[in-house]
């Protein structure tokens, strides 16, 4: 190796990103070694580096990446601005860019940092040598113990830890649940509209992939079983409609049941954030009324928590425990151990269900903030039929179509919202924007925020 590809390594690494301005680098004695070169090949390398300015040497104290170095590390890799899914490209950016309305983030401004810093600090400290071999391919069995225990008594679910597994997302359990227990040919049922990267996902994991109709009353059973009696798997979000919010209806739930009883077949169910329900009747989940062992239970605490986390769980029928369990085996690594011990440790003592609890009066209070000032700004514009749940508000379009140009237009104030249409798989659809509450303080912020694109929105809608 010569002092060239020292200096391409080194080059390149800054400008991905993968070494930062500021960032030591190793020494010019140290890297040798590790290389197995001399000390004047590493030395010719690095003096390039800094009469080019990117590093610069601080004498005894060491070198460091230049602090004052602007680089565009997406251009230096070749990657495209836009994804070639315009729709995609949409979501992600809704995603990853900071504003107000976000979808799916919790309360950033009420979580209790400082008693997760401190559980954080104590498992921390208390990690052992045997916490560093491989983790535990179906999670951390106290973690595991600690939310069937939250389930059954929060959610109504009979279920004990060898039925959960411990997964990295909604996405990393849809492919779990297939992978452990589908065929290449076995039919799957989405809800129409659904969850914008659930549906993305199954047109990529799925062959034969069908859509069911979701109206004020959820999920259509009476369609599924006249048009997919053969389904085998069916995914639903029964306590809010992802994205509608409407809640699957007492006697549709029991006709689904009865349904994938007959037929043998599998309910997936998305529960992803059931714990926010407003009204007085809270209604069970689905698969606390599952008799026949038919439902999947899939959870998160990306919405009870925080997206960073990246833990989620499938609660499968114990029918099904020894299949998981071996798929898991041979696909599954197990997910780092300690942000499993941390949020274990969060829930056994007891702060999790305090938090839930606060969340549960507060979200209630914004999501009618927000409500008000909508029809405030708007009320001439859409239609704003409010459920008895969920995390976020669905403003329909009272006429028109152009959801995805009046979004377009919100954004460019930073106004985090959604365009409906782009959650439907088929051509027939609704539209409207799908607008998050939760981390809008005052029904004045809404206002304010709202009153920002006025001019433009009513142009566009007139």
């Amino acid at each position: 190796m010569g002092y060239k590809d020292i200096y391409d390594r080194f080059s390149g690494a800054i400008h991905r990103g993968d070494l930062k301005p500021g960032e030591r680098v190793p020494s010019i004695r140290n890297l040798a070694q590790e290389l197995g070169v001399a000390k004047k090949t590493v030395e010719s390398a690095y003096d390039i580096l800094i009469g080019e300015g990117y590093l610069v040497s601080r004498g005894p104290k060491g070198t460091i990446v230049n602090p004052d170095l602007v680089i565009n590390s997406a251009s230096w890799r070749g990657l495209p601005s836009e994804l070639e899914d315009s729709d995609l490209n949409r979501i992600a950016d809704l995603r990853d860019n900071r504003g107000l309305f976000r979808l799916g983030i919790p309360s950033l401004d009420e979580f209790p940092y400082k008693k997760w810093l401190l559980l954080s600090g104590k498992i921390t400290r208390s990690m052992t040598g045997e916490d560093m071999t491989h983790p535990p391919v179906m999670g951390h069995l106290p973690l595991r113990q600690a939310i069937a225990s939250y389930l059954n008594i929060s959610r109504g679910l009979d279920c004990s830890a060898d039925q959960v597994y411990i997964t990295s997302g909604y996405k990393s359990s849809l492919s779990f649940i297939f992978q452990a227990i589908a065929s290449s040919n076995d039919k799957v049922v989405f809800e129409e509209p659904g969850y914008f990267f659930g549906q993305k996902l199954l047109k990529r994991l799925i062959r034969n992939l069908y859509y069911v109709p979701v109206d004020s009353e959820g999920i259509n059973v009476d369609y599924l079983v006249s048009q997919h009696s053969d389904t085998k798997f069916v995914i639903t979000t029964p306590s809010h409609h992802s994205p509608l919010t409407s809640s699957l209806t007492l006697p549709r739930r029991h006709q689904l049941l009865n349904w994938a009883q007959e037929r043998q077949a599998w309910i997936i169910e998305d529960d992803y954030d059931g714990e926010f329900h407003f009204s007085r009747k809270n209604i069970p989940s689905l698969k606390s009324l599952d008799t026949f062992d038919r439902v999947i239970y899939v959870g998160t605490f990306s919405k009870t928590i925080m997206p960073s986390l990246r833990i989620a769980y499938v609660v499968v029928p114990k029918v099904l425990i020894t299949k998981f369990h071996e798929t898991a085996e041979i696909t599954e690594t197990g997910l780092p151990l300690l942000p499993q011990k941390i949020l274990e440790s969060f829930i056994s003592s007891g702060t999790f269900y305090k938090h839930l609890k606060r969340m549960r009066a507060l979200y209630e209070s914004r999501r009618m903030m927000v409500h008000k000032a909508l029809i405030e700004v708007y009320g001439d514009y859409f239609n704003l039929p409010l459920q008895d749940g969920g995390m976020h508000i669905v403003a329909f379009l009272k006429r028109g179509t152009k959801d995805i140009d009046l979004c377009s237009i919100w954004q460019s104030y930073n106004l985090q919202v959604a365009p409906l249409s782009i959650w439907y798989a088929q051509n027939v659809k609704r539209y409207g924007l799908v607008i998050g509450y939760t981390n809008i303080k005052s029904e004045e912020e809404a206002i304010s925020a709202l009153r920002l694109p006025y001019q433009q929105t009513i142009e566009l809608l007139s």
